[in-house]
């Protein structure tokens, strides 16, 4: 039951943040342009799903809350603020998709709470992985940091990650379903934002060794978790291929790859911790009868349901988005 609900839980992370990765990406991308037949498309280019997309996200804390309660409560002890600040964005933008197409006057509003809303949810999930990376200040099972615990430059620098690998992430799907302008604009963003994202990588990496990080060590004691980044690496050439003959289905896909590589080299780097370094798998499993009341409700019955409407819901909004008279 353990690994059952582990299993879970690490599948509805990774959905979650390719899913709403990219439409959080498209968000930020969206506070760089000022044509508004362009941003009308790339709101029509997530608004049918972006919904259902951050439902993933109830999907992981609800597995915490149930199966792990030891780290959903250090969790959101340790970041109540940036959790806080996330959840803020991500209500500015869900009111952002239908205010903007109400007013003209107060447009400017809406469009900045958007963009906003998009880069401060995306730039707070990155700041929370950072400081789980380096290591919370836990003493006895319990989180002593106070408020700013968790504040780092390591911190601060993963969140700019984030962002430009969701921004990276959200180009590639506009390519994917924008025609026209929308995709040639797309096309031209790719490059900057994977050199941005290298650098990213130099520099975080660079600033492990120099602190000595404890996964460092991970990666020298287990050397098959090379076989991520050669997986993403491999992807990464497939999709600057893909980009230089227009291949328009292709890049988002493999930025997809990366993402999910990158997400297997830091699950295995902390295996067997849920918290890096603190806590265990086995120490923040709650009792096996609490996890068999939940398998037979949200395990057989609410995941794969839910697994089963994003699959119909990405079947019926495929292909290219076409110019309608509203948002959808």
């Amino acid at each position: 039951m353990v690994m059952f609900w582990v299993a879970i839980l690490a599948v509805s992370i990774l959905l979650y943040v390719l899913l709403d990765g990219f439409d959080l990406g498209v968000g930020i991308l969206f506070g760089l342009t000022r044509d508004e037949a362009r941003r009308h498309a790339m709101l029509s280019a997530v608004a049918p799903i972006w919904d259902g997309n951050e439902t993933w996200l109830v999907v992981a804390g609800v597995i915490l809350w149930g199966a792990f309660p030891v780290v959903y409560a250090m969790l959101f002890s340790a970041f109540y603020l940036p959790l806080l600040l996330m959840l803020a964005g991500l209500i500015l933008r869900g009111v952002a998709f239908e205010y903007r197409y109400k007013t003209e006057r107060m447009r400017w509003l809406w469009d900045a709470s958007f963009a906003g809303g998009s880069l401060v949810a995306a730039f707070m999930q990155g700041l929370t992985v950072g400081a789980l990376v380096e290591g919370l200040p836990i003493s006895d099972g319990q989180y002593t940091g106070g408020e700013f615990g968790w504040f780092s430059p390591f911190a601060v620098l993963c969140g700019v990650g984030l962002c430009l690998g969701y921004a990276l992430l959200g180009a590639c799907w506009l390519v994917k379903k924008g025609e026209g302008d929308l995709r040639d604009a797309a096309y031209r963003l790719i490059p900057y934002l994977s050199v941005g994202l290298l650098a990213f990588l130099v520099i975080v990496f660079g600033y492990a060794l120099a602190e000595n990080l404890r996964v460092i060590h991970r990666w020298l004691e287990r050397p098959y978790l090379l076989v991520f980044p050669a997986i993403g690496i491999v992807a990464a050439l497939v999709a600057a291929a893909s980009v230089r003959h227009r291949r328009d289905g292709v890049p988002f896909y493999m930025v997809a790859l990366i993402f999910a590589a990158a997400f297997g080299t830091l699950a295995i780097s902390f295996w067997p911790y849920m918290i890096p370094f603190a806590i265990t798998i086995d120490e923040a499993a709650a009792p096996h009868s609490s996890l068999a009341f939940m398998f037979w409700g949200a395990g057989i019955f609410v995941f794969p349901l839910m697994l089963l409407y994003t699959a119909v819901s990405y079947t019926v909004f495929r292909g290219k988005v076409r110019p309608t008279a509203d948002h959808y």
